[in-house]
């Protein structure tokens, strides 16, 4: 609670109205910001009063940064400089260098700086060559130790599925993707939202679950907000499941599907629709080039829309 004059504003207690003062420091309320309090005590005794309030502004500050258009979840390849597409087969990481290549420069001649073309068994970005699958697990065991969030969700998913050796360890997996996460990896939140949601290693917790894949959302993975939509019209939040389908905007096909069908069965505008479409497009031209649909036409995994 404030009290406000035209040149200053001085800060009061909402519990006991003491006022702020330098030796006498009032902080927020740390849901929803609106009031502040003395100390923790003054907040307990002040809550039956404030929680309406509170609960109901912190919603609405949580939704504005759920439903803000989140950042691009991914860089932009690092030879090309164009946006990497959402799909995993439009890109490979590269255990040498740390860097994500799009497919269309991993399948593109690599040439030495007099303009002759050399063995294509090297990474386009760092000229190492290729490993063996071994040695690419050993590589990408270095990458984890110099906190390189790619490599540890990776890591995560060798231990969760059992893979390149590892032996299967839900714990591990999900003790990695923490990691990962807290580096700033969306998909590692994703992971994270579907072992809860699925009871992988953990109980099934869907409170838990949907809070991972918002987390996910925020940090702009597409596909984690698309889960959130369908979740929202599984229970009926058709405004909230439209709203989420700002998907599309980050390349999830699945979204821009689910879209078509809601406009088909009039659960969505024509607006709704042509938005949706439009922002899809966008996103296409924005991944397409013809370096891509040639590795795309000469093989199947380089698929990237």
């Amino acid at each position: 609670m404030s009290i406000v004059d035209e040149d200053y504003e001085v800060s009061i207690c909402a519990n006991c109205g003491k006022g702020e003062e330098e030796s006498h420091k009032l902080k927020s309320c740390t849901a929803c910001k609106l009031v502040k309090y003395c100390n923790r005590e003054c907040q307990i005794a002040h809550r039956p009063q404030h929680k309406k309030e509170c609960r109901k502004r912190a919603a609405e500050l949580h939704d504005e940064e759920l439903f803000k258009q989140p950042p691009p979840e991914f860089e932009d390849c690092p030879i090309c400089f164009q946006l990497l597409p959402t799909l995993d087969t439009g890109s490979r990481y590269k255990t040498c260098c740390g860097k994500t290549i799009c497919s269309g420069c991993i399948h593109a001649p690599v040439f030495d700086n007099q303009g002759n073309i050399v063995d294509n068994h090297k990474c386009p970005f760092c000229r190492t060559q290729w490993p063996t699958e071994k040695e690419a697990t050993e590589w990408e065991k270095k990458r984890m130790d110099a906190d390189d969030a790619i490599a540890i969700r990776n890591l995560g998913c060798y231990y969760e599925d059992g893979l390149n050796g590892f032996t299967q360890d839900y714990a591990k997996a999900l003790e990695l993707y923490h990691r990962a996460a807290e580096l700033g990896n969306a998909k590692a939140y994703t992971n994270i939202g579907y072992a809860y949601d699925h009871g992988i290693g953990v109980e099934v917790d869907r409170k838990k679950a949907h809070h991972y894949y918002e987390l996910s959302a925020m940090r702009g993975n597409a596909h984690a907000r698309h889960k959130l939509g369908l979740d929202e019209w599984l229970e009926g939040n058709k405004d909230r499941a439209l709203k989420h389908q700002i998907a599309v905007r980050g390349g999830c096909n699945d979204a821009m599907e689910l879209i078509k069908d809601l406009y088909s069965n009039r659960h969505a505008t024509k607006d709704d629709y042509t938005k949706a479409l439009q922002s899809y497009q966008a996103y296409l031209g924005e991944i397409k080039s013809p370096q891509r649909d040639k590795a795309a036409a000469f093989n199947d995994e380089y698929r990237y829309y």
